[in-house]
């Protein structure tokens, strides 16, 4: 037992000794015990009444002094008020500083509850988002900002990938949204003016388009020289015509470049026309026997597995060239008798279009950097054998305008698999 109880009890004890002595010798012992009884109780409910007004009071002002277990119920009860502030104080002291740099920042900053109501947000997203203080907070995000692919980004949950758009107030400004769930799927929003990434990389665009259509004229230019010149080859010393057969050569491969570029700044910058229809047999039929021509004398066995009837909502050009550029990558780098497997498949929720091969295969480390542009797994993989650098990039490019995604899987020294997987909405069955 503590010291405080100890001393209270006996004044207890002492008490109602007091009393049953003064009961005694007065002839009244049971009236004088409940007397003190009640005064007792009395007691305790007065202290119990001053430490109830002050908690309603919402703790303002010192407490009441008293003596007794109360004394020290008052005391322990104080210092934890003191305690109190001291650490709202502190933390409130945090809070300040945080929203005060969070105000200072040039990106804009919001928070919205797991409601998709606005919270908080600072002066950036003011200037950027045209938000109005405070007849704007608790109001739903997505009605501050009036934009369809906000909203279904906002709705989505899915934030994996920014979401670049125009800003509300200012049409020649863009904005990249980044959320973050946290809490209770509350949302943290930030806001970053990428207007000037944006104009470089049109620029590099416009760039691309226009080298590529203005090489295109001097070189077909020059490969008509070459062809005609190598129509005369007989009037011409040997050494002339092998130099004529390499700028042949290369003068091809640039063409083939120019090509892959052209390619790649359509897929970059057209806006996707209504999607059609595209039947896989005879595409990827067609595509193999391309395949088996260019295998030539090296003799790969080239297979192709899809049922007839079967379809993908999609652009027919586009996925050529995708499909082409992975069975034509799998004929280059498969050593001569090797074997490719072209196959159409649904599982699950998704569409795969797969093309696997018995070639040297590729290290783990290269798969994630396969569809930049220009890039090269590893020096066997060298300008012999025909490549431009930019075939994954252009399959790539067409998966995203077909919703899909690339999936490489590739073991050293037995081969390699590439998948192309469209979601369950493009997929038409035979059914169908």
């Amino acid at each position: 037992m503590s010291p405080v109880w100890r001393r209270e009890l006996r004044r207890l004890v002492l008490l109602f000794a007091a009393a049953g002595l003064a009961g005694h010798y007065s002839g009244h012992l049971g009236w004088a015990l409940f007397a003190t009884s009640a005064v007792y109780i009395g007691w305790q409910w007065l202290q119990l009444a001053r430490l109830h007004r002050w908690l309603v009071a919402s703790q303002v002002g010192d407490l009441p002094i008293t003596v007794g277990i109360w004394g020290e119920v008052f005391r322990h009860t104080q210092r934890l008020q003191r305690r109190s502030r001291k650490h709202h104080q502190r933390l409130q002291a945090v809070i300040n500083r945080i929203q005060d740099s969070t105000a200072a920042l040039q990106d804009a900053v919001l928070m919205a509850d797991s409601h998709g109501n606005l919270e908080w947000w600072n002066a950036a997203a003011s200037r950027y988002l045209g938000l109005r203080s405070p007849t704007d907070i608790g109001q739903p995000l997505t009605n501050l900002i009036r934009n369809p692919d906000f909203k279904q980004y906002f709705d989505s949950t899915d934030y994996r990938e920014p979401l670049t758009m125009t800003s509300p107030v200012n049409p020649r400004q863009q904005l990249q949204f980044n959320i973050t769930l946290f809490g209770r799927k509350d949302r943290l929003i930030l806001v970053h003016d990428v207007t000037r990434l944006v104009q470089l990389e049109q620029m590099r665009k416009d760039f691309v388009a226009n080298v590529s259509h203005e090489l295109r004229t001097p070189l077909t230019v020059i490969r008509g020289y070459v062809e005609t010149l190598q129509g005369n080859a007989d009037m011409l010393p040997p050494r002339w015509q092998r130099m004529l057969s390499q700028m042949s050569q290369q003068s091809q491969r640039m063409e083939a470049l120019i090509t892959d570029l052209l390619t790649l700044s359509h897929l970059e910058t057209d806006r996707p026309h209504e999607a059609a229809p595209v039947a896989l047999a005879p595409l990827l039929q067609q595509i193999c026997a391309d395949a088996r021509a260019l295998s030539g004398e090296r003799a790969h066995q080239i297979e192709c597995q899809v049922a007839s009837g079967c379809a993908l909502a999609g652009y027919d050009n586009e996925l050529r060239s995708a499909f082409s550029n992975l069975v034509f990558n799998a004929v280059k780098y498969t050593p001569a008798g090797g074997r490719i497997e072209v196959g159409w498949r649904v599982d699950g929720n998704e569409g795969i279009l797969s093309v696997s091969d018995s070639g040297e295969g590729i290290a783990e480390h290269h798969w994630p950097r396969l569809t930049e542009r220009f890039y090269r797994a590893d020096p066997s993989r060298n300008p012999e054998t025909g490549g431009t650098g930019l075939g994954l990039a252009i399959v790539k490019h067409v998966l995203l305008r077909h919703d899909g995604r690339l999936s490489i899987d590739s073991t050293l020294g037995q081969g390699s698999t590439f998948c192309c997987h469209f979601p369950l909405a493009r997929v038409i069955s035979p059914e169908q």
